[in-house]
């Protein structure tokens, strides 16, 4: 079993902050991509950055610049920072996971969501 556990979420003013963590546990053999999705309601699941086994990083051309994903291979960890936050930024936010199992089964897994509310 693998189990993905988000924080970070709230609400906060145009212009400001915060701070996503997904942290992966479970029968994990080996972490491959890691990135993070959101979602408006009645909207599609739209990806937001990802980055690689390796380190490389790709973003969603409305967040680069403003907003940097790290993860943290030791801790099974992947995080979204979120600076000069807009209020288009709205939106749960999901993590993803593609992972080898212990069992070697390959999969994606999802976080639980967290909503990101920025206020004007």
């Amino acid at each position: 079993q693998v189990q993905l556990v988000e924080s970070g979420g709230g609400l906060v003013q145009a212009g400001g902050s915060l701070r996503l963590s997904c942290a992966a546990s479970g029968s994990i053999l080996r972490i491959n991509a890691m990135g993070w999705y959101r979602q408006v309601l009645g909207k599609q699941r739209e990806l937001v950055a990802t980055i690689t086994s390796g380190g490389s990083t790709d973003y969603e051309d409305s967040v680069k610049g403003r907003f940097t994903i790290s993860r943290d291979n030791a801790k099974n960890t992947v995080y979204l920072q979120m600076n000069s936050l807009k209020p288009e930024d709205t939106a749960v936010y999901y993590c993803n996971v593609a992972l080898w199992t212990i069992a070697l089964i390959r999969g994606d897994y999802w976080g639980q969501g967290t909503q990101v509310t920025v206020s004007s």
